[in-house]
């Protein structure tokens, strides 16, 4: 039940978190993931043998699971770990991909004796399987259990999280970077939390968000221990009979006094996208050419009145072809679920992790011309998971919940099968 006392929000439960009836489950979140990642590779290994005429082809192919996680980007990201960066203005370009998962790639393919193909795809599983173990242990101490569980599941099987099973993209790494951040924060860490979030500035465009949400977060767990309503893990939670009142605009500004040296750590986050635009403006003589990469034509993901009020994804709906139109449609749906769910974040999760959340939807919500590729932003966007588990879990029919998780396996299949044959899903 929501109710507001006296200007603040203030969030009621009559279950308790989960932490205080179970530990967190680690092991069944592993074999869960195991599970889904071992499936899922056989979808897209049946699927390689329906690859388009037109679809990406590995330099050195490999086995049919291998291969099948191999589309789209993923020959950027292997050209980048193989050969470097070019950057040629008016074309697409290399340097529209932030370095840490490319380079990550570059480092771990050395190892494997030059194999790009099979570290990119290694990195993505794993960095995959550790954000959500990291994601189920960040719940599990924020919400009652039946929620946090249907957080975790919500996560597993969104309809675009094939990107954690073994794509070769920088969804999973970034998700890794970004909640390790978080969990960082949580425990006072404040250079560390920093550090790793400028891993994800460097990441992934989307990575300012990073740096939005620790500041507030750190303002917040300021204004929070000022009032005294936390302990000593800096966690707000939900108790039985309880309320958590989140600190008001004016309680945030005046934590502001209490700022040290030692909380500005977080403030090194920023260094990643920084050390980006100075390497490319050493480089190439202009410090945002991946912003000029992103415009060129056949991405065309320009800014201006054509882009924000999704003209081309209109025109796409009346005059097709339908078939992307309806791929169009799924990441549209996913970009207004996730924004009708940022009032639960915030009062779950505070104003920390709703700023977080806001700031990731909204770069590709004003950013794509047609909705292409928000799914995946979608997927970083970690307290919006969080929140539609414990929506599920408040439903009054449960089969609901597990029909809505069922309906997310099916097209989580489906997407994957399509991305096997080299078709643009997001």
């Amino acid at each position: 039940m929501q109710a507001r006392t006296g200007g603040r929000a203030t969030a009621r439960t009559g279950v308790e978190p989960a932490v205080a009836g179970a530990p967190w489950p680690w092991r069944s979140t592993l074999l869960a993931f195991v599970l889904i990642a071992t499936a899922l590779s056989l979808v897209v290994a049946q699927m390689e043998r329906y690859r388009g005429v037109g679809g990406l082809q590995p330099s050195e192919p490999g086995p049919l699971w291998l291969n099948g996680w191999y589309h789209g980007d993923a020959g950027w990201y292997l050209g980048i770990a193989a050969g470097g960066y070019s950057f040629i203005p008016g074309q697409q370009s290399s340097i529209a991909f932030f370095p840490t998962y490319p380079l990550a790639v570059r480092g771990s393919g050395e190892l494997l004796g030059d194999n790009f193909q099979l570290a990119g795809t290694l990195i993505a599983v794993v960095a995959g399987a550790a954000a959500v173990l990291l994601f189920a242990r960040w719940v599990w101490t924020r919400l009652p259990r039946r929620s946090a569980v249907l957080a975790i599941a919500t996560l597993m099987v969104y309809p675009y999280s094939f990107f954690l099973y073994g794509a070769m993209y920088a969804d999973s790494l970034f998700l890794l970077c970004a909640i390790g951040a978080f969990v960082l924060l949580e425990r006072r860490w404040y250079l560390a939390a920093g550090i790793v979030g400028a891993l994800a500035t460097a990441g992934r465009p989307v990575g300012v968000a990073v740096v939005a949400g620790l500041v507030v977060r750190t303002i917040e767990i300021l204004a929070d221990d000022h009032r005294g309503r936390v302990g000593s893990g800096g966690t707000s939670t939900v108790v039985a009979g309880t309320v958590t009142v989140w600190s008001t605009w004016r309680e945030l500004v005046g934590a502001l006094r209490h700022v040290r040296v030692r909380q500005l750590g977080v403030l090194v986050s920023a260094a990643g996208l920084l050390a980006w635009c100075i390497w490319l403006g050493t480089t190439y003589g202009h410090p945002l050419a991946w912003v000029e990469a992103e415009s060129a034509p056949g991405w065309n993901q320009g800014v201006g009145p054509k882009t924000w009020f999704k003209l081309v994804f209109l025109g796409t709906l009346v005059k097709g072809p339908y078939d992307i139109a309806a791929l169009l449609v799924i990441q549209a749906v996913a970009c207004l679920c996730a924004v009708l769910l940022l009032r639960r974040v915030w009062q779950r999760f505070g104003w920390g992790y709703a700023a977080y959340t806001a700031v990731v939807l909204l770069i590709p919500i004003l950013g794509t011309k047609d909705f292409m590729g928000t799914g995946r932003y979608v997927l970083a966007a970690f307290p919006v998971m969080a929140a539609a588990g414990d929506f599920l879990a408040g439903l009054k029919h449960r089969w609901v919940s597990w029909a809505v998780l069922g309906l997310c396996a099916a097209t989580l299949v489906m997407l994957t099968a399509l991305f096997g044959r080299s078709v643009e899903v997001s």
